[in-house]
C-alpha cells in the first residue's frame, strides 16, 4: 500500500496544489491505516466497507473524538477514490460509511466596538507600533489568514485599484479590496517605517531583525493588544478573521461574496456564518412585516 499512498500524496501535491500541511496530514492518516491493515494481515484488495468499520473502531477505542474520526474517514475517501479513477480498484470501500455526526461551533468574533479597541492599542509613534496597527488593520479589513499575512510583500497590493494579491490554500490566488483607512496604514508603513527595520527578505512585515514574522509572533502581539483593550477571552488571528465576515454578513452582504472575500473553495466552509443571516432575518421580519 505504501506506493499507492505516495502516488495519491504526489497527485494530492501536483494535481491539487493542496498546500503542505494539508498533504502532511492526508499521509499521516492514510499511514496510520496502512499499519493497521499490516497488523490485520491485509492488503489492498481486501479493503471492505466492514474492514473500514473496524477500523473506525479502532480509533474510536484509542479515544479519537468524532472530528479526528470524520478527518480520517475524507482521507480514506479521497485515497480510495483516487485508486477507483487510476483504475488499481473498481469500487471505494468508503463510499456508504457515514461520517461522524459533528457539532457545529459558532467562531467566536468580536463586537464591533472591540474591534476599535483592540485596534486602538499599538503606539502608533514608533516603528513596531505603527506596523502592528497596520497588520491589525489589515487582518480585519481582508479577513486574512496569519500565514497570509505574514507571507505577504509590499508588490501584492496595488494602489491604484485598491486591491489586496493574496495567496491562499493551496497556492490559490484571490484579490481582496482595502477600505481608504487600511490603504492609509499599509501605504505609510510601506513607505515611512519599514525601511526603518532594515529589511532583509521581501515579506512587509518584519521583526527586530529585519526578517518576516512567524505567525506565533503575530498571535502573541494580538493577545497582548486585547488584553490591553480590555477582552478577556482568547482573541486569535482568526478571531479577526471570523469578526470580518460576520460583520459583513451584518451588513447586508451575502454568503457568494463573503465565500469569495474569504478564498472558501467550498460554499460549505463559508456556512458556518449563515447564524448571522438567519438573526438578521428575523429582525428584518420583524421590523417591516405589517403583522410581525
Amino acid at each position: 500500500m505504501h506506493d499507492e499512498i505516495d502516488a495519491y500524496l504526489q497527485h494530492l501535491t501536483v494535481i491539487r496544489g493542496l498546500s503542505e500541511k494539508t498533504v502532511e496530514a492526508y499521509g499521516s492518516d492514510l499511514l496510520f491505516f496502512r499499519d493497521f491493515m499490516t497488523e490485520l494481515g491485509g492488503n489492498l484488495a481486501s479493503v471492505d466497507e466492514h474492514t473500514l468499520f473496524l477500523y473506525l473502531v479502532h480509533l474510536r477505542r484509542k479515544g479519537l473524538k468524532n472530528t479526528s474520526l470524520a478527518r480520517n474517514l475524507s482521507s480514506l475517501r479521497g485515497f480510495f477514490d483516487h485508486l477507483v479513477q487510476e483504475r488499481v480498484l473498481t469500487g471505494s470501500p468508503a463510499a456508504l460509511l457515514d461520517s461522524p455526526k459533528l457539532s457545529r461551533r459558532l467562531p467566536d468574533v468580536l463586537s464591533r466596538d472591540e474591534v476599535t479597541a483592540l485596534l486602538a492599542r499599538p503606539d502608533t509613534s514608533d516603528r513596531l507600533g505603527f506596523r502592528d496597527r497596520t497588520m491589525l488593520e489589515l487582518l480585519y479589513a481582508c479577513g486574512l489568514r496569519v500565514s497570509e499575512l505574514v507571507s505577504m510583500t509590499a508588490q501584492d497590493f496595488d494602489p491604484q485599484t485598491g486591491l489586496m494579491r493574496v495567496l491562499g490554500k493551496g497556492s490559490k490566488e484571490r484579490f481582496v479590496p482595502l477600505h481608504d483607512g487600511a490603504v492609509g496604514f499599509l501605504l505609510d508603513y510601506l513607505r515611512r517605517w519599514r525601511p526603518l527595520f532594515g529589511p532583509k527578505c521581501d515579506e512587509a512585515f518584519l521583526n527586530r531583525s529585519g526578517l518576516g514574522l512567524s505567525r506565533q509572533g503575530v498571535w502573541k502581539m494580538i493577545r497582548r493588544y486585547a488584553l490591553e483593550a480590555g477582552i478577556s477571552r482568547t482573541v486569535s488571528p482568526h478571531t479577526l478573521r471570523h469578526s470580518f465576515a460576520t460583520h459583513l454578513l451584518e451588513g447586508g452582504a451575502d454568503l457568494r461574496t463573503v465565500q469569495i472575500l474569504l478564498g472558501h473553495s467550498d460554499i460549505m466552509a463559508t456556512e458556518i456564518y449563515t447564524h448571522v443571516q438567519s438573526a438578521r432575518m428575523i429582525a428584518l421580519h420583524r421590523k417591516f412585516h405589517p403583522r410581525a
